[in-house]
């Protein structure tokens, strides 16, 4: 399945940018968030498990055999040989500069490493830490903040416990933006409270903003959380594939040409996954979309 007449995917980019496949590969340096650590609250978003979406990944150990172990599994099955090292659980700038850059120059160091992408909130991003990657970027690594926004209305933010605004997500927008940083934004499809639909609104919000980049996925209840609780008494409704697909069809064909997609679709591990089944199975959550993209190009033309 060819998806690239459609959709300006983050691999290709990297493969013309660099002239070979570059591959992510998680890191864990064991931070938290200041919505779990009582700064800002304590039991994180009501969707969060870490381990259910990378549980490698949360096994914190030294950054350099964390990278080591993840280059040999990855390099064997599809033989890249460079690769970004992807500071993903939690919030990945929630700590001193001095700090974090004790943490990315030690990833950095790895043969065959030659950027970072660093996850983390919009609140977690002062301008030292936006200097301290900007400094990276200047010196000639490929590198990306990416930024957990889920939804641009407040009360949906609230209501799973995010911790932020979005004033706050577009004041980090603004300030990353000073610094010259590439910058990724994560929008998840199904939260309580709204339609599939209402994630348009924030799409339309996000790239208004002029991100370089975004990740989406529909919502999946995972076990040992919030929100898993309240799926269980019939509080939080499950997203239709059909509804993913439409939404993430209409995300793409009004996506400026520039604008990458980090992610298309994406799954908690099996073990953890509690709804929706449908979302393990990627390659029909992409048939699918594909099918909807062809349709509205051949009624187009």
């Amino acid at each position: 399945m060819d998806m690239t007449r459609f959709v300006n995917t983050f691999g290709r980019y990297l493969r013309q940018k660099y002239g070979e496949k570059v591959h992510k590969v998680s890191v864990n340096a064991s931070f938290t968030c200041p919505n779990r650590d009582g700064t800002k609250g304590i039991g994180g978003c009501t969707f969060c498990n870490n381990a259910s979406f990378s549980p490698g990944s949360t096994k914190a150990g030294s950054i350099s055999e964390q990278i080591r172990q993840a280059q040999e599994k990855v390099g064997a099955r599809t033989g890249a040989r460079k690769f970004i090292a992807y500071f993903q659980s939690y919030s990945n700038t929630y700590g001193s500069p001095e700090d974090l850059k004790r943490y990315y120059d030690e990833a950095l160091a790895q043969p065959g490493v030659i950027g970072l992408a660093v996850g983390t909130r919009p609140d977690c991003v002062p301008n030292p830490v936006l200097e301290l990657l900007s400094d990276y970027q200047n010196q000639g690594y490929e590198v990306w903040l990416e930024l957990g926004l889920q939804s641009s209305f407040d009360h949906t933010l609230e209501q799973i416990n995010r911790g932020h605004s979005y004033d706050d997500y577009e004041d980090a927008v603004i300030r990353t933006k000073k610094y010259g940083l590439k910058l990724c934004t994560h929008l998840i499809v199904g939260l309580p409270g709204e339609e599939p639909e209402d994630s348009l609104v924030s799409f339309d919000r996000v790239i208004g903003l002029g991100v370089d980049a975004i990740k989406v996925h529909p919502l999946h209840i995972v076990k040992g959380t919030q929100m898993a609780r309240q799926w269980r008494k019939g509080e939080v409704r499950e997203l239709t594939m059909e509804s993913y697909t439409d939404v993430l069809a209409k995300m793409i064909l009004r996506a400026p040409e520039e604008l990458l997609f980090h992610r298309l679709t994406g799954s908690g591990e099996r073990q953890y996954l509690l709804s929706p089944e449908w979302s393990m199975h990627k390659w029909d959550v992409l048939g699918a979309l594909y099918k909807k993209l062809e349709a509205n190009c051949q009624t187009s033309n």
